[in-house]
């Protein structure tokens, strides 16, 4: 099973590069972020006639989240249990023997701000309810654009993107760390050590043909599908593409 996390940074717009992709990937669940669409203008008819179903939950201009599976996704959940928050940015569903959490966090904007606070607040929350998913699911995967580098290896510029800085600051990590400690893995590190391959690149400064970069979108399994994870890793060639998502698709198989 080839599970993987795209932010396409409104759907509308890269609708071309994910029917092009899919053909040419043929992942078994992919979860979106950033649709940017109402759900009654979800493209649902076509993505169907790929070969794919959606469940999804969506809004005009921002947010917005999907999971498209070639078998049909079943107990679908739609933002996070307890959490009085209208944005749309959090489905889990079932699709087989694993359960699929596609989360969207909050970029939280700078340090100190009430929407640092707010992402803080929100993390708190996801880390609640996925203790009581994990207990509920075993086989978990969590996965989505994190907006957090885990360490400096997920960097291009470490004195730059410090404990100060927002993605990599010491408070946003911790929060990440107490989601790793319920017994989630990052994919991604089982079969990579090496620093400099990154999810994320700005728009300006030549950034992606320079490399500078982020790896925020992460692919997390729990302790019951580590023997089944087979690789991982971050698919670059859809940002080579013309008007491309500023971020690149993230993905693990588990046998």
């Amino acid at each position: 099973m080839k599970i993987v996390s795209w932010n396409v940074n409104s759907l509308n717009v890269r609708m071309p590069h994910l029917e092009t992709w899919l053909g040419l990937r043929a992942p078994d669940v992919v979860a979106l972020q950033e649709t940017k669409l109402e759900d009654h203008r979800f493209p649902d008819t076509e993505l169907s006639a790929l070969g794919y179903r959606s469940v999804f939950a969506g809004q005009k201009t921002y947010n917005g989240v999907a999971i498209l599976s070639r078998e049909p996704a079943q107990d679908v959940q739609i933002g996070v249990p307890g959490l009085d928050d209208e944005q749309k940015r959090v489905i889990a569903a079932t699709v087989g023997d694993v359960r699929i959490v596609n989360l969207y966090v909050v970029n939280g904007q700078d340090v100190g701000t009430d929407k640092y606070a707010y992402k803080l607040r929100w993390l708190d929350a996801v880390h609640a309810w996925l203790a009581e998913e994990l207990r509920a699911h075993p086989q978990l995967v969590v996965l989505g654009d994190f907006n957090i580098a885990p360490d400096e290896r997920d960097v291009y510029d470490p004195a730059v993107w410090n404990e100060t800085h927002i993605l990599t600051s010491t408070a946003e990590r911790d929060a990440l760390q107490r989601l790793y400690a319920l017994g989630l893995h990052d994919s991604y590190r089982m079969h990579h050590d090496a620093a400099g391959e990154f999810s994320w690149w700005d728009y300006r400064q030549a950034a992606f043909r320079r490399n500078l970069g982020l790896r925020i979108d992460l692919t997390l399994i729990s302790d019951a599908l580590r023997a089944r994870c087979t690789g991982a890793g971050i698919d670059r060639e859809p940002r080579t593409w013309e008007r491309p998502s500023d971020h690149a698709p993230a993905w693990v198989e588990l046998g």
